[in-house]
């Protein structure tokens, strides 16, 4: 009897290990453009308004003479003569807070206060003289002081950030003369000129 003889094939299987992947470490050497000093930004920022606000006071102190002239009640040309006072002292404030700064007081047309005495002076070329042009000038003024309790309150806080304790001084007074304005307008208005603009 013939014995078949049985091959017995080993399948030499080699099993290939994965390719080991060299993943090149690529450091971005791309440098990030130095962040400006927070402190320096905030003082350019600081001057900046106060030159926006020089403006606005320089502008004011030849505005407020035509308001003087146009209104009629005693009580509001007397708030305005008086404020024209405070406003001079507001300016010589301002120059002082530049040379604590060791800058030279320098304006920069502000529009926003240009735009509001351009609202007071069509008021004016609108209305008769009597109580409702006077009526629409402590609207235009209030309007005014509105704008620069805002931007007084906002600088004094940069001055207190900034350390600066003089200009702080100066803008918290003028902050104030500022409210005392406001609230003295409102009365005058209040007791009498709203209604007899009726």
């Amino acid at each position: 009897m013939a014995t078949k003889a049985t091959t017995t094939k080993r399948s030499t299987t080699t099993k290939s290990k994965p390719a080991k992947t060299t993943t090149s470490k690529t450091v971005s050497k791309t440098k990030t453009p130095a962040k400006k000093d927070a402190a320096k930004e905030l003082k350019d920022l600081f001057e900046d308004s106060l030159k926006d606000i020089y403006w606005a006071e320089k502008a004011l102190v030849k505005a407020l003479p035509k308001m003087h002239k146009n209104a009629t009640d005693a009580k509001l040309k007397k708030a305005i003569s008086d404020h024209l006072a405070e406003t001079q002292t507001h300016v010589k404030r301002l120059e002082d807070c530049f040379a604590a700064l060791g800058k030279k007081a320098q304006a920069k047309k502000c529009d926003a206060m240009q735009g509001l005495l351009d609202e007071g002076t069509s008021i004016v070329e609108e209305t008769k003289p009597g109580p409702v042009r006077d009526a629409g000038i402590i609207a235009a003024s209030q309007k005014v002081e509105h704008y620069e309790i805002a931007t007084y309150g906002t600088l004094a806080a940069f001055a207190k950030v900034l350390k600066e304790k003089k200009c702080l001084k100066n803008l918290l007074s003028t902050l104030e003369e500022e409210k005392n304005c406001d609230e003295l307008l409102s009365s005058i208005a209040d007791t009498n000129l709203n209604s007899k603009a009726l």
